[in-house]
């Protein structure tokens, strides 16, 4: 008969089945690694299909001008011996201002990819920019001088023509305004030189407007972008370019998280019209917008903060024409909502010229819809602008004294009424953001003629509730919010 201690199988036991247990945790472990290992995709088809229409675009800018010079002034020159000054003045000296010499050419390096099998490349314009001869690049070690067909600075957008015997590798244009934050993407480029480098991220969010150009709904993404990787395309997953990477966000000079791509349904647009017509024409409103924040949307009687705030109109522009004023919120454009005030500018812009716009609009407390025949966006002008954002507004006593405006001024600003600003002492005037030397044209959405009209207005403004103020500052319309 076998014997077996009872505390030693217990203990046996308790061992095997911990040991067991742990097994099972590892192999699970392990299964849902293998798991979400499987879930993230793979690029290597991807890549495969699509580095050959990517580009290398070097450029070579030549500088006329000297090397060297005169290593003192005139006057020291001819206080030195005979034959130090014929050394220095002589026809083969280095220092013969009549002599010049050529400086190094300037060399920058960029990325581009072919849309058409006839050799048309898209690229930055920043990328091209003063170049005086232009080499592309193939994958296959192929370099092919290109022409420069047209740029377009405020998109950054260049178009560039090769000529091959054979046919040539395309890319396929896919649809930026189905991408999605969260979404895969794909870079292709030459940062710093290195050839055909693949990096890859997620879309961030779509339709940033940065400040350097108002007409780009930009693609925001985390794909590490450098320099060289500008004008390189960026695609999706299903290999087809959605965006040309443009900008990153940088305090170090380097990558840190934030890079921009110019919308491929935007290139395409500017691609067309630089191949048809050897120029870009973008629709034009002429209004001087702002943000509608918090205060603004209560002043104006809106449940939350939606729209473009039209603080100017232009003379002579399609708004003035369709009967647009200072004052109305632009809430839908052609049907499509106007959620931020950015939102407007790309959708005028993508308008064709001539074509008709409806606009909804809110204007004291009314919705009325009105239409605008879209001129085209003068060359030399932003006209689509935004202007100056109000800061917070807090309670108080008023705290602003004004004077009538001279006939002076009236004429020099080109306005009719309002009143001058001359102190602004503690209270929500000051805390609004007024100043000294403002003029305010409107109060509360009401006109404002003299001074004795501002004091009845302001006598009837409600308390603790955000009234609108319009401003002329510098020249410019901006709206301001108070809180009496």
């Amino acid at each position: 008969m076998l014997l077996i201690n009872r505390d030693h199988w217990k203990g046996s036991m308790g061992r095997r089945i911990t040991a067991l247990g742990l097994m099972l945790v590892m192999v699970f472990s392990v299964a849902v690694v293998s798991a979400r290992a499987s879930s993230l995709p793979d690029f290597t088809d991807l890549v495969k299909e699509n580095s050959a229409a990517v580009v290398n675009i070097s450029t070579t800018q030549e500088r006329a001008g000297q090397i060297g010079g005169l290593p003192f002034n005139q006057d020291q020159l001819d206080q030195l011996p005979e034959f130090f000054q014929d050394f220095f003045r002589g026809p083969q000296s280095p220092f013969n201002q009549r002599n010049p010499r050529r400086q190094a050419p300037i060399s920058s390096m960029g990325s581009g990819f072919i849309v058409s099998r006839d050799g048309y490349v898209l690229t930055n314009n920043h990328v091209v920019e003063g170049a005086d001869e232009i080499i592309v690049r193939l994958s296959d070690r192929r370099e092919l001088p290109a022409v420069l067909i047209g740029t377009d600075p405020r998109s950054d957008l260049a178009v560039l023509k090769i000529k091959d015997d054979e046919d040539l590798p395309v890319v396929r244009i896919g649809r930026s305004k189905d991408l999605e934050p969260g979404e895969w993407v794909l870079a292709i480029g030459s940062p710093f030189g290195f050839d055909y480098t693949v990096t890859a991220g997620i879309v961030s969010a779509v339709g940033r407007a940065l400040p350097s150009e108002n007409y780009v709904p930009f693609i925001q993404t985390d794909v590490a972008i450098n320099p060289g990787n500008s004008g390189g395309p960026l695609f999706n997953l299903d290999g087809e370019v959605v965006g040309i990477n443009s900008q990153i966000y940088t305090r170090s000079g380097g990558f840190m998280g934030v890079s921009f791509a110019i919308p491929i349904d935007e290139a395409m647009n500017v691609f067309r019209q630089i191949r048809d017509k050897g120029s870009v024409a973008r629709g034009w409103l002429g209004v001087l917008i702002q943000e509608v924040n918090r205060d603004l949307a209560e002043s104006f009687g809106l449940s939350r903060p939606r729209g473009a705030l039209v603080a100017e109109v232009m003379a002579g522009s399609p708004a003035e024409k369709a009967g647009l004023e200072a004052g109305d919120i632009v809430l839908e454009y052609d049907g499509d909502p106007v959620n931020l005030s950015s939102d407007l500018p790309p959708m005028v812009g993508r308008t064709p010229v001539g074509e008709t716009a409806t606009l909804e609009v809110l204007r004291e407390g009314r919705y009325i819809d009105i239409d605008v025949v879209i001129g085209r966006l003068p060359v030399d002008e932003s006209a689509q602008r935004e202007a100056p954002q109000s800061p917070d507004s807090s309670g108080g006593p008023l705290g602003l004294v004004v004077e009538p405006l001279t006939e002076e001024l009236k004429s020099a600003l080109g306005i009719d009424a309002g009143v001058l600003v001359t102190n602004v002492v503690r209270g929500p005037a000051l805390d609004a953001g007024l100043r000294p030397n403002d003029i305010i044209t409107e109060l509360n959405r009401k006109k404002i003629q003299s001074v004795a009209d501002f004091q009845q207005t302001v006598a009837s403004l409600p308390k603790d509730k955000a009234v609108s103020v319009r401003v002329i500052r510098e020249g410019r319309a901006t709206y301001l919010v108070m809180k009496p």
